[in-house]
């Protein structure tokens, strides 16, 4: 017997997520917790949640997500990239709609380094005329 399996790689800021989607009743399992109990903020959640919800598929698939680096709002935006690539792998029918939605495209966005001589990326020390 066959299973649709799927897989989708996601990344956001520095948050690398592997993501499984299988047939299934619409668990989401996160580094071995439920999705709930590993977000503890419910927009979190909602973001992970935001492609099944555009495909109309979330009830259909089991999903197992292996997530590392960064903080919860990275990993969450990591999680949606990585599950909409999966999802467009499974049906390429779904590409137009994760598209219009921006699922698809890679948020480039990522910490700004810090400069010798400078306390930040952008902040200065303090200016003295005297």
């Amino acid at each position: 017997m066959t299973q649709n399996i799927a897989s989708g790689t996601g990344r956001r800021k520095t948050s690398v997520a592997r993501v499984y989607l299988r047939q299934g009743s619409g668990a989401i399992i996160v580094n071995g917790k439920k999705l709930d109990a590993y977000f503890g903020n419910k927009e979190h959640v909602y973001v992970v949640q935001q492609p099944l919800l555009a495909a109309s598929a979330d009830t259909s698939y089991d999903i197992m997500v292996n997530v590392n680096g960064g903080g919860h709002s990275g990993q969450a935006g990591a999680i949606r990239h990585g599950l909409s690539r999966a999802l467009v792998g499974l049906d390429e029918n779904l590409r137009s709609v994760m598209r219009a939605n921006g699922f698809l495209t890679r948020d480039s966005r990522m910490v700004e380094r810090k400069k010798y001589g400078q306390p930040g990326a952008r902040k200065q020390f303090q200016f003295s005329k005297r």
